[in-house]
């Protein structure tokens, strides 16, 4: 979820953050989702890195499993940080600002409330998603509204082009998000498509985000446009990626792919598999970070630092507004 900065002390943890994967100079295959055997895909996608996303604490008294945004992989381009929070009260993460990049919630159990400068406010709960555009600046809280509350939220960077437009929010209800099911495997199309079902979410920076369920026995092959930039985050089981030899993975790693066409996956285990599939089209651009503040350049950080504490382009509530 969401870092904290004290904008008085340096934050070296973040500076000059660059990207982790190498970039590929390939065209975009079509994103094609609908059931392949393995060997229908060209180039299939390969298990090339696995990471645990172990415990920390972050905000006020939460804990979150940090895939991306942590020292084994800092970031996957144009991907900035992945969490698997949890958070009760009365933790949760009070007011807090947000630059140059977008954050995605996908609610797994319980409730976010959440509230920003601007007036907007509401709460997403178990199988909602909301699509938050920072722009030029955004400040809110995002807080429990039950007794047990966990999702996940992925930051995506944006384009130097789009860094400073004004902040948005697409919201998908539960009931809102394309579903589709197939020989034991369901998805749930946040962003891109599969199985023939393409999602309403409008991504500034070309991305997929699929969650997948599949019951002991099934497989699936999902497309995946060639040249992205994809990983998979196990939320729960067990499967095997990429190749029918490859070692099974369990809850809570995160898995950098090979680039390619498609990935397989089997559930060869006694119990249900839930994971999900990111892919991005990598922006190929200088990442500068600190904290929740995601731009090119350390001028540009600077900057955006002196806006924060002086309330200036798209922070001019900083110094006047609190959330309830």
């Amino acid at each position: 979820m969401s870092i904290y900065i004290n904008i008085s002390k340096p934050c070296s943890q973040f500076s000059h953050a660059l990207p982790f994967f190498a970039t590929f100079r390939f065209s975009i295959a079509s994103a094609m989702s609908h059931s392949l055997h393995s060997s229908a895909f060209n180039t299939p996608r390969l298990v090339l890195k696995k990471v645990l996303a172990k415990s920390q604490h972050e905000g006020d008294g939460a804990v979150v499993r940090r895939g991306i945004g942590r020292t084994e992989l800092k970031n996957l381009d144009p991907f900035l940080m992945l969490d698997h929070f949890s958070v009760s009260p009365p933790a949760g993460f009070p007011d807090h600002p947000h630059r140059g990049f977008e954050t995605v919630t996908y609610m797994l159990e319980g409730g976010i409330t959440h509230q920003d400068f601007a007036g907007h406010k509401g709460t997403i709960r178990a199988g909602d998603v909301q699509w938050m555009t920072a722009g030029r600046g955004i400040i809110h809280s995002e807080m429990p509204a039950e007794a047990n509350n966990k999702g996940l939220q992925l930051w995506i960077n944006l384009s130097s082009r789009d860094k400073m437009i004004e902040p948005n929010y697409q919201e998908l209800p539960s009931e809102s998000i394309p579903t589709a099911e197939r020989d034991g495997v369901e998805v749930r199309v946040i962003a891109g498509e599969s199985m023939g079902v393409q999602s309403p979410v409008y991504t500034r920076t070309p991305t997929m985000f699929l969650v997948f369920s599949m019951m002991p026995g099934s497989e699936w092959h999902q497309s995946i446009p060639e040249s992205w930039n994809c990983f998979v985050y196990v939320i729960e089981g067990e499967g095997v990626f990429g190749g029918t030899s490859s070692s099974p993975c369990v809850a809570h790693h995160v898995l950098v792919l090979s680039l390619g066409d498609g990935l397989s996956v089997w559930n060869n285990s006694s119990k249900p598999l839930r994971f999900v599939v990111i892919g991005g089209q990598p922006l190929n651009e200088p990442v500068a970070q600190y904290g929740p503040f995601v731009m090119n350049t350390q001028s540009e950080i600077e900057k955006t630092l002196e806006d924060y504490q002086y309330g200036r382009n798209g922070f001019e509530m900083r110094k006047y507004w609190r959330s309830q």
